[in-house]
């Protein structure tokens, strides 16, 4: 009969049926029973142990071998099986005409009951006690490096082995030596590495089912159970058997390091083989069957410790990560923008998961930081992360051998831990590590771990196991399980803040839009007013007979209003002081002699309604005072005000000093401001007295149009008054004028104006396209620029006179919120409406620099 391992193609480890080898050790026999308890196959040793050829076993009940009192014990062992992978031991059971009792391991396999029995090794005693010790020093262990080192030493202890090593699995399959206990002179494997060949795949899922192995002598001739195949042509499955034989190729590799006798306990943690104490003899060696299950047991419960261990661990580490949800949470909430900053991002996640660089793609928006690829070369990854991961946490240490692409930037980033944050595949938070080159100790060439042997046309493990060193690059730290745990629940929360601020960014567009309509509405509203006003004051103002007395009337006050109105939208439309609103009156009309207007009250604030209504009425004051009162000749005004205890503004005009005062012969629309508009806009009191010392009027305004808190000092309007504006030294500008206005009528009025002040010409353009053509076509000897043309600014303007060396100002409707970018942050700015004051001051700032 040809030797089963013969038949066995071992050019491929991991196809190797190691299972199914047909052969056992020989420190004990092997019986295969039928369901109806009859002998199927059984060990050619068998005689050795307790007499009889094994062919004439085969098909005799098993009771006339072992006696009925064996059977009937084994009997009602075996009805405690449960499960396929179950298995029973007995100890110290008697056999019929047997002297020395057998140890029993007992399983099913192929529907029949498979009988394993060894001579009996009564040698522990207190098996409970020798446990409870053992865990009681295992509970002593501090630091998982401490728990993991004591395991080896209790299991050395309980074996008697001469190296016992804890052996850990990553999730390729390859191993390392993390813990070890060995006899002193003969070495340490602590950190060396093994390929996953040393145990290939099949081995590994054996270890799941059958939790203990052992090789008791690595030199022994391996006994065949008999037949080797059974009626239908099957050989038995051994992946229960405590003497299954060992493959040619691992008693090759034991015995290429040395090894006599091997021993290995599994270590199972949430059903997957986390681990392994592999034991190591340099002899043959083997303790007793209940010795050694009393090591498996051990190793169950160790396996339970380690694993409320990393359960701790886990928990520790995933409530600062909870933290570090609930930062993201909060900080997210209420400031929407920390999205959009990686670095922010990447020092938050950092306190979970460490990494060295972070990209973030959010509705197309990129965002880098740190040491991570650069923005094109991150948006292909994304790419490729949609086409092949999309939907889950996906972690690599080297990003080349997923995206080749990655080798060129491997030294910035090589691994990755990828969240994807949307619905759909397209958003992510990718966190990065850069690469490490490290080196790592091998147990042996890890890449020349076969070669042709003795055993025919079939591959031999490797022969040295000398520590071999190899340098390892493009790859970084490996993310654990634990971050990529945590990783999913981070996740969780990043995808619940993108789906918060979408429905809050939806919120708001909608609260905006409605905001929106609003202020459309009351834009309309109060437009509308200002024009009725404008068309009030049209109608009204009557001059003095001629076109020129007209214009001056009318135009000084719309100027009022447009100061009133300065005032007010300086603090986004809110009360306005009424000091700086008598100052900058005083200041239009008499330039230098402003102090002649003496000023006495508290600080006050005027609704808006009511700053412009009193800006009109003090117009008129100071306009009939510089035309006939105290400020037309050598007098003075004083101007002083109180707030009563009903909250109403009380407020006194005073003229003194002036020509003798009579009373007008007839009321005039100035007159009639003066004396209505307080009481029909305001619902307040306006009274006049033309004494011979001068004017004196008093005015009072509700409380509903006051307030006494502090108020926002705006410094006054200083303006040349406009006979110094209309006849200077001499032409205040000459040549020819560029306007850039895109209102027609504005920039007719303001065309007027520089012709005025001596400009030769002036070409006007609505359009920076216009304007940039006029600036082709000659050459200005200044310009001035109205800032917003519609859609766009007047900034390419600026700029093309900059490099022409023309001097410019801006003009704007903005006022105090204009603003100007760095280039042209020095240029003068005019407040609109443009007036021949104010275009004369700027003007004569422009030009006076030279």
């Amino acid at each position: 009969m040809s030797d089963i391992r013969d038949q066995v193609d071992l050019t491929n480890c991991d196809r190797e049926p190691i299972h199914i080898p047909g052969l056992i050790q020989p420190f004990g026999f092997l019986l295969a029973l039928s369901s109806d308890w009859l002998i199927a196959r059984a060990s050619a040793n068998i005689a050795n142990f307790i007499g009889g050829h094994h062919g004439e076993l085969l098909g005799r009940p098993i009771a006339e071998v072992f006696g009925a009192e064996a059977v009937h014990a084994i009997r009602n062992r075996v009805s405690l099986l449960r499960g396929t992978d179950a298995t029973e031991r007995m100890f110290g059971l008697k056999l019929a005409g047997v002297e020395h009792p057998f140890d029993i391991a007992l399983h099913l396999s192929d529907g029949g009951i498979v009988i394993e029995a060894e001579p009996c090794q009564p040698e522990l005693g207190d098996g409970a006690g020798t446990i409870r010790s053992m865990m009681s020093r295992l509970d002593q262990a501090r630091t998982m490096e401490a728990f993991l080192r004591e395991g080896s030493r209790q299991v050395r202890a309980l074996t008697g082995f001469d190296r016992v090593m804890v052996y850990k699995f990553d999730a390729d399959g390859n191993g390392e030596v993390v813990a070890e206990a060995a006899r002193s002179g003969i070495g340490s494997f602590l950190h060396l590495h093994y390929p996953h060949t040393d145990i290939p795949a099949q081995a590994r899922t054996l270890y799941q089912r059958n939790l203990f192995r052992i090789i008791a002598d690595v030199g022994s001739t391996p006994v065949p159970v008999m037949p080797t195949l059974n009626e239908r042509g099957a050989p038995l499955d051994l992946s229960l058997s405590v003497l299954r034989a060992v493959s040619p190729i691992h008693i090759e590799y034991l015995t290429n390091m040395g090894v006599g006798a091997s021993l290995s306990i599994s270590i199972i943690i949430e059903g997957k083989l986390w681990g392994l104490f592999a034991c190591h003899h340099y002899a043959p060696r083997c303790p007793g069957l209940e010795r050694r299950s009393l090591s498996e047991l051990f190793g169950q419960m160790f396996a339970m410790k380690l694993e409320a261990l990393e359960r701790r661990e886990m928990a520790a580490y995933a409530e600062r990560a909870h933290g570090v949800s609930e930062r993201l949470l909060v900080q997210l909430a209420g400031d929407a923008s920390l999205r959009d900053d990686p670095a922010w991002l990447a020092e938050t996640l950092g306190d979970a998961i460490p990494a060295d660089g972070i990209g973030v793609v959010i509705n197309g928006h990129i965002a880098i930081a740190g040491h991570a690829p650069d923005e094109d070369s991150f948006v292909r990854l994304a790419r490729e992360l949609n086409r092949t991961v999309a939907g889950k946490v996906f972690a690599t240490d080297h990003i080349a051998g997923f995206f080749p692409e990655a080798e060129r930037w491997s030294d910035r980033a090589a691994g990755m831990l990828a969240l994807p944050i949307s619905r759909s595949p397209r958003d992510y938070v990718v966190l990065f590590r850069q690469e490490i080159i490290r080196t790592v100790r091998w147990a042996g060439d890890p890449y020349l771990p076969k070669e042709f042997g003795p055993n025919g046309d079939r591959l031999s493990p490797r022969r040295s196991f000398e520590a071999w060193s190899e340098t390892v690059r493009g790859r970084s730290q490996p993310f654990s399980d634990l971050e990529r745990q945590v990783a999913e629940s981070l996740r969780a929360t990043l995808i619940e803040v993108v789906l918060r601020m979408s429905d809050q960014a939806h919120a708001e567009r909608q609260q905006a839009a409605e905001r929106q309509e609003l202020l459309i509405a009351e834009l309309n509203h109060r437009v509308r007013n200002i024009l009725s006003l404008i068309r009030g004051l049209v109608r009204q103002t009557r001059g003095s007979g001629s076109i020129d007395d007209y214009v001056t009337e009318l135009d000084g006050r719309i100027h009022a209003l447009a100061r009133a109105h300065n005032q007010i939208t300086s603090d986004n439309w809110g009360p306005a002081p009424l000091r700086g609103l008598i100052e900058t009156e005083a200041a239009a009309y008499l330039a230098g002699k402003a102090t002649r207007v003496r000023t006495e009250g508290p600080e006050v604030l005027l609704a808006p309604t009511a700053f412009s209504t009193l800006a009109l009425v003090l117009h008129e004051l100071m306009t009939n005072s510089a035309k006939y009162g105290a400020l037309s000749d050598n007098g003075h005004v004083d101007v002083r005000w109180l707030v009563d205890s009903q909250g109403w503004l009380q407020l006194d005009w005073q003229e003194s000093g002036g020509p003798v005062v009579q009373a007008p012969t007839r009321q005039g629309f100035g007159s009639t401001i003066i004396r209505r508009s307080i009481p029909y806009d305001l619902g307040g009191e306006a009274n006049l007295e033309f004494l011979p010392l001068g004017l004196s009027a008093h005015f009072a305004i509700p409380e509903r149009h006051v307030s006494q808190r502090v108020a926002k000092v705006i410094a006054p309007v200083v303006e040349p008054d406009m006979a110094s504006a209309l006849a200077p030294a001499g032409p205040l500008i000459s040549g020819p004028v560029l306007l850039v206005e895109d209102s027609l009528i504005i920039a007719m009025d303001a065309e007027d104006i520089l012709i005025r002040l001596g400009a030769e010409s002036v070409a006007t353009a609505s359009t920076a396209p216009v304007a940039l053509d006029e600036l082709r076509r000659f050459h200005p000897t200044l310009a001035v620029l109205d800032i917003n043309l519609g859609s766009e600014t007047s900034m390419p303007i600026a700029d093309r006179l900059k490099a022409m060396g023309v001097p410019y100002l801006f003009a704007t409707g903005y006022g105090e919120q204009a603003r100007l970018p760095e280039a042209h942050g020095d240029a003068p700015v005019l407040q609109k409406p443009y007036t021949i004051e104010n275009v004369a001051r700027e003007l004569s700032g422009l030009l006076s620099r030279g």
